[in-house]
This record gives C-alpha cells, sequence and structure tokens, in this order.
C-alpha cells in the first residue's frame, strides 16, 4: 500500500515556497526600480550629448541605437548563462555592465569622446536586456495562473524607476558645472551595484539537468508555433514604435524650443505610464485574455502618434509620451505572458531568449532609423512612419491565423 505521506509535501514545503516566491518578487520589483534608472537615464540624455559629441546631427541618436544593439546583442549569451549556471549568474554579469557603463559614460562626457559613449551605452544596453528578463524570473516556480500576476508585479517595479531615472539627471547633471551629466553617470554606477546587492537575495531554481543537457524541443519547432509568432510579432512592434518614438522626442523637444527639464519631465511620466499599469495588467489579462490586452495595446499606440501629430507643445510631447507609455505596457506585458504559454519549464530560457532576441533586433532598426528621419524630414515624419509597423502587425496576425484555421 502507498504511503501517502510519501508523495504529498512535507510540512510546511508549501508555506516555505510561498514565502520564496514573495521574496523573489519583492527583490526582483525593488531590483526592477533600480536597475531601470539606467535605461530612463540613457533615454532621457543619450540623444542630447549625442548631439553635442558627435561629428554629424544625423548621429544624434547612434547612441540610443547602440543601446538597442546592445540589448539585441546579450540576451541570447545572457539566455544561454541562465541554462548553463542560473539566472543569478546572469544577474551577476548584468550588474557588472551597468557599473561599468556608468564609469565609462562618465568618462567619455569628461573627455568629450562621442565614440567611447557609444560603447558605453553598448554596456547599457547588455545591462537592460538582464534586467528585462526579470519579469519571466519572477514566473520561476510560480502556477501557471499566478504567472501573469507574478509578471506584472515585477514590470510595476519601473514606476519607481520613471521618477528615479529622470529626476536622478535633474538633480545631478548641473553638480560638476563644466561637465554636465558626468555626476549623473556616476550616481547611475552606484545604483546599478545597489541593484545588484538586492538581486544577491534572489533565490530562483537551480536548471534542471535536462534543460541544462539539451533545452527540450527543437529551436525551429519552438520559433514556428503559431503562438510564439503572433506573441513575438506583437511584443516585437509595440517595443519597436515605443523606443522610436521615445529616442526621438526628447531631441524634438529640444529642436523645437522646449528645455531639458521640460523633456526630462515628460520622459518621467512616460516611464511611469509605462509600469504603473502593471499593477493591474496581470489582473485585466487573466479576466480578459492577452489577446484583447495586446490589442488595446496597439490602439493605444496608434492614438499616441495621432496626439503627437496634433502639435508640438509641451503639453502635446507629454501626453503622446504618456499614452505610449501606456500602450507599451498593454502591448508587451500581454505579448510577454503570450510567450509564457509558448513552452515547457526545460525550454524557458531558450525560448524566452529567442522571444527577446528578436523584439530587441527588431528595436535596433526603429532606434537607427529614428534619428536620421528626425534630423532629415522632421518630427512629423517620424510620427508618420509609425503607422507602418502597425499595419504590418495587423496583416501578419490575419495571416498566421487564416494559415492555422
Amino acid at each position: 500500500m502507498t504511503d501517502s505521506h510519501s508523495i504529498s509535501p512535507a510540512p510546511g514545503a508549501v508555506e516555505h515556497a510561498s514565502a520564496n516566491n514573495h521574496n523573489n518578487v519583492s527583490r526582483l520589483a525593488i531590483a526592477q526600480a533600480l536597475a531601470g534608472a539606467n535605461t530612463a537615464v540613457f533615454y532621457a540624455i543619450g540623444a542630447v550629448i549625442g548631439a553635442g559629441l558627435a561629428p554629424d546631427a544625423a548621429l544624434a541618436t547612434l547612441p540610443i541605437s547602440i543601446f538597442v544593439v546592445g540589448m539585441a546583442a546579450f540576451i541570447l549569451p545572457t539566455g544561454i548563462i541562465a541554462r548553463r549556471y542560473g539566472r543569478r549568474a546572469a544577474f551577476i554579469a548584468g550588474t557588472s555592465c551597468g557599473v561599468l557603463t556608468g564609469l565609462l559614460a562618465a568618462l567619455a562626457v569628461f573627455w568629450g569622446q562621442f565614440w567611447l559613449f557609444c560603447t558605453a551605452t553598448f554596456f547599457g544596453g547588455a545591462y537592460a536586456a538582464v534586467v528585462l528578463t526579470f519579469r519571466f524570473a519572477a514566473a520561476d516556480g510560480v502556477s501557471p495562473e499566478l504567472r501573469p500576476r507574478a509578471l506584472s508585479i515585477v514590470m510595476a517595479g519601473g514606476v519607481a524607476a520613471g521618477v528615479i531615472g529622470p529626476q536622478l539627471v535633474t538633480l545631478t547633471m548641473n553638480l560638476w558645472a563644466p561637465h554636465t551629466f558626468v555626476v549623473t553617470f556616476l550616481v547611475q554606477a552606484l545604483v546599478a551595484a545597489l541593484a545588484g546587492l538586492v538581486l544577491m537575495g534572489v533565490r530562483v531554481p537551480a536548471p534542471s539537468a535536462e534543460e541544462t543537457a539539451t533545452g527540450g524541443r527543437k529551436l525551429s519547432v519552438l520559433a514556428t508555433q503559431p503562438r510564439f509568432l503572433i506573441a513575438v510579432t506583437c511584443g516585437a512592434v509595440s517595443y519597436m514604435l515605443m523606443n522610436f518614438l521615445m529616442t526621438a522626442a526628447p531631441l524634438a523637444m529640444h529642436l523645437h524650443g522646449h528645455s531639458q527639464e521640460s523633456a526630462n519631465n515628460g520622459l518621467q511620466w512616460h516611464i511611469i505610464a509605462m509600469y504603473a499599469p502593471s499593477f493591474f495588467t496581470g489582473r485585466l489579462i487573466t479576466r480578459y485574455g492577452s489577446n484583447i490586452i495586446v490589442a488595446v495595446g496597439l490602439a493605444m499606440i496608434g492614438a499616441s502618434t495621432a496626439i503627437g501629430l496634433a502639435g508640438v507643445s509641451v503639453l502635446h510631447f507629454w501626453a503622446m509620451l504618456v499614452l505610449l507609455g501606456v500602450g507599451w505596457n498593454f502591448g508587451f506585458v500581454g505579448a510577454s505572458a503570450m510567450v509564457l504559454e509558448c513552452h515547457r519549464p526545460e525550454e524557458r530560457t531558450r525560448v524566452q531568449a529567442l522571444n527577446d532576441f528578436i523584439v530587441f533586433g527588431t528595436m535596433a532598426v526603429g532606434s537607427f532609423s529614428s534619428g536620421g528621419l528626425l534630423a532629415s524630414h522632421g518630427w512629423n515624419s517620424v510620427l508618420w512612419v509609425s503607422f507602418i509597423p502597425l499595419a504590418l502587425v495587423i496583416v501578419t496576425i490575419v495571416l498566421i491565423r487564416q494559415l492555422r484555421s
């Protein structure tokens, strides 16, 4: 006769697992808040510094584009590190990049070296790539029905990043008057180190023997799942358009005569709008499904572009950036929840890394083009072009659904 106790959890095991999950989600949310300041700082002033250091005006947004390239280049190595050595090893690698990027950027601004600044932004992108894996790490060890909430809670930590990053710029950019922004990047390096200390307390499941050895099904099989194709397409377009418009907006505000403080505040509210909906996005996904939430998000991004076309006052820029942030949240978090449905436990790091690689690779295309388009044809051209990916994602989804039927 089978002993029921031999197949039941040990006393307190369920409570211990729940406490550990709560600890992980809390720490990952705090780390998201601190580490997210890295991205906020670069998007707030990266194009402005680029305009001051670049040998050609068309290269002003190149540092931000290289930031995105760093994200795309590092996401697959991050997945490999996580699969072989665990997520904490990937977190340590990312934190190291975060500290390095702040130090290199400070030196670049101090010496007036454009290409050194671009190198710093590459490592900043590598750090941001690791930070974005926090959302998937929160879902490890959590029951399927609770994964969207765990994912969205960690993303909600970005609300604080939306305040920390731009205010860090505002409070520190003139502390060393002859060398504007040098102190900003030194403080950013310190904040990255603090985030690393928080992450040391995260306890995530170690890679299983099967995950380390095989990783599950072939990558070609995983990548051609209709659900995965829809998820990655929606995630890529949501992130690309957000990055495309956010990269150009601070510089466009500068070109239209608005102050750096106005651009900082606009970016602050944009980042808050990106992450604040995460307090309830998980519940909305559970109730209405990820398909509906993603569709609403893409519609909001289209509406934000329309607001940008309506005028170039500070309020127009701010309203556009806020709605763009909310639309990104619905589109990206909803698409991320879809990805969680596309893999077995042993396949998670491979599928998640592939998804993010495609998303960030697509972002790089948009980021590279926004600066040149803004310099040569103006802000309205940037806005009109953004409608093209929205149309393409609709066509792609329709075609995928027809192939499935």
